[in-house]
């Protein structure tokens, strides 16, 4: 790999040696999720945890208020429209010529699901000099790696957003490919989660959980084991593949995954099962 690329994977060592590259620009996207007395789930940006300790040269990355539409959406994280997003990541410094290493913190079980979101956003708007920390800000502290406390703004950059509709898809899309026996439609999410409410025809390959395409510490699996897993479900075989979940995030870290294992041009169903279940006419299936 020449060294104007960046690895979809990045291992730490690979940032360490460029935290000084004037083209490299480092992005926490952390979001932390949280459940209150009722159930509710309950979404905050990670900025405090970012303001005190980060990635040296990194700027925070809102996927709440930022890098998701909040004009109305229709449902949480809402892919915002090209001309918001290229001003969002123009505003953290991000140019057509940088090289964007994306991390999250939170726990190994999560890891780089928030990171996996925005890496996909790059990639539907057109830019793929990006990846993701493999094991984010655990693995990167784990290795005694330089840490900063300094909040500086980023210097804004013009980006230039360049919309690939072929890597989003929608309700009807899916709707259209329940019967397709020449396209794989994934759940990410846990085995649990998958038996007790699915789209019908979907196959499971947990994002999080037992068995994910995460290992214990917080990395992706192996090219290789990634490749069998989806290789048993016929993703690697189909003209067309779509990942959802709950409600898009654990679908884009799938989406990566699907990347590693040579599936470059999988589909995220954006708003996955909390837009499709708001239509009471679209099937559901379960094992109750």
């Amino acid at each position: 790999m020449s060294d104007d690329t960046v690895p979809t994977l990045v291992d730490p060592t690979w940032l360490e040696n460029r935290l000084d590259a004037p083209d490299v620009q480092v992005l926490d996207c952390t979001v932390h999720l949280s459940t209150d007395g009722s159930g509710e789930y309950q979404l905050e940006p990670g900025y405090d945890d970012w303001a005190d300790a980060h990635v040296p040269g990194s700027a925070f990355a809102d996927l709440i208020e930022d890098l998701s539409e909040t004009e109305d959406p229709d449902y949480p994280f809402q892919l915002p429209t090209p001309a918001d997003f290229a001003a969002a990541v123009g505003d953290l410094g991000v140019s057509d010529d940088s090289r964007v290493v994306l991390y999250d913190t939170v726990d190994a079980g999560n890891n780089n699901e928030w990171a996996a979101r925005l890496w996909w956003l790059f990639r539907v708007f057109g830019h793929d000099r990006v990846g993701v920390l493999d094991g984010g800000w655990a693995r990167w502290t784990a290795g005694d790696r330089p840490v900063s406390a300094t909040v500086t703004e980023p210097e804004p950059a013009t980006f230039t957003a360049d919309y690939r509709p072929e890597l989003v898809a929608d309700g009807d899309d899916v709707a259209a490919r329940l019967d397709d026996d020449d396209a794989c439609l994934i759940n990410a999410l846990r085995p649990s989660d998958h038996a007790a409410q699915r789209i019908p025809n979907s196959e499971n390959v947990p994002a999080v959980g037992e068995d994910a395409v995460i290992t214990d510490d917080g990395t992706y699996q192996s090219e290789a084991t990634l490749r069998e897993r989806f290789a048993d479900v016929g993703a690697t075989e189909a003209e067309a593949v779509i990942t959802y979940c709950g409600g898009g995030i654990a679908a884009s870290s799938q989406a990566l995954a699907l990347y590693q294992a040579g599936v470059t041009d999988a589909a995220v169903y954006d708003g996955s099962l909390s837009e499709w279940t708001a239509d009471p006419d679209r099937p559901v299936e379960s094992d109750e």
